[in-house]
């Protein structure tokens, strides 16, 4: 039972300061949303703008055509899983999990089957009797998002889920809510300010920034297609080279080049330049340049290579992959 999700003219005001400033979106049932952005750009106020856990300053905010700014967070058929995981300590994983269903008057029997399904997705089984104290960062956050599954919500908002977790974590439990999405087919809404979750989870991505939507589209169409330099310097890891566009002779103010598309040489190239630094990472490695002409620039390479610090180095840009931008910032088509 997935819902779809339509934001009209979204703004929020705190006294004189609009911090969300006219948002338009459509997010269609079933699919993959994620808010990205830097800290402060308002993505976790509009999350808590859609579970109603705050007043929508103008406009609309509709699940499934009907709009509900004016009705009550638990009556929305919204779940949402905090960055904190927000459980109730005194209480089992099997309490915590059936919690909501107990409030709303539901029978044992439906309580113990929704809770049976959820542990069983989530691997969650032999843990239903412990305390959240007894258990692990990581299967914290699994009973969070269980306690989520057993409502059935319309929607699921996640509020930087992952970044309590250690990095091995991450990955796997990032890989959970895929699989989780897949299997549920449930229209999820899900916060981070960390590109990487971003590009692998959404269908659709939304990036933020001070309180506007920049630009919105599949993970590789903003990577592939950014609007300017704003998302194409937040999407993709390492971040784009931004280099003088006149210094080049090209057209524009800035050249924007991925660092897999700067080639380097010991003897010869376009820019000249001196290497900072080498970062060995084994599959990759990653070479930093200072140019007395376009500041510091990254190389990536595949595989391992090796490099003196402080060693003069050439560098060249694959003109054909490059992006042109304007004294504004908007990509040159």
């Amino acid at each position: 039972m997935s819902g779809s999700l339509e934001l009209r003219g979204v703004t929020k005001r705190f006294g004189a300061t609009e911090v969300i400033k006219g948002v338009d979106l459509s997010v269609a049932a079933g699919e993959f949303c994620v808010f990205v952005g830097p800290s402060g750009c308002g993505k976790s106020t509009l999350l808590r703008m859609i579970a109603g856990l705050e007043d929508v300053s103008s406009g609309d905010v509709s699940l499934d055509g009907q709009r509900i700014n004016d009705v009550a967070p638990a009556k929305r058929e919204i779940a949402m899983v905090f960055q904190t995981y927000a459980l109730y300590p005194h209480l089992t994983v099997r309490d915590n999990m059936g919690l909501a269903l107990k409030q709303a008057g539901e029978s044992r029997a439906k309580i113990d089957q929704a809770i049976g399904v959820a542990s069983n997705m989530l691997a969650l089984g032999d843990y239903l009797e412990r305390r959240p104290a007894e258990l692990s960062g990581g299967q914290r956050q699994r009973v969070a998002i269980g306690r989520a599954i057993v409502r059935t919500p319309k929607l699921f908002l996640f509020d930087e889920p992952l970044s309590n977790l250690d990095a091995a974590l991450r990955v796997a439990t990032r890989i959970e809510i895929a699989r989780l999405h897949r299997e549920l087919g449930a229209t999820m809404v899900y916060v981070t300010h960390d590109q990487i979750e971003a590009m692998t989870l959404a269908d659709k991505i939304v990036v933020l920034r001070a309180g506007r939507v920049e630009q919105v589209g599949a993970p590789m169409e903003l990577y592939n297609n950014p609007a300017n330099t704003f998302v194409a310097g937040f999407i993709g890891s390492p971040q784009m080279n931004f280099l003088k566009a006149g210094a080049l002779g090209q057209r524009g103010e800035t050249v924007g080049i991925r660092p897999e598309h700067l080639a380097i040489s010991a003897t010869s190239g376009e820019i000249a330049g001196k290497i900072s630094h080498v970062e060995k990472l084994g599959g990759e490695t990653l070479v930093y340049v200072r140019s007395e002409a376009h500041g510091l620039l990254t190389v990536r390479l595949f595989g391992e290579h090796d490099f003196t610090v402080d060693a003069g180095a050439w560098l060249t840009p694959d003109m054909a992959r490059a992006f042109h931008f304007g004294a504004d910032g908007v990509r040159l088509r």
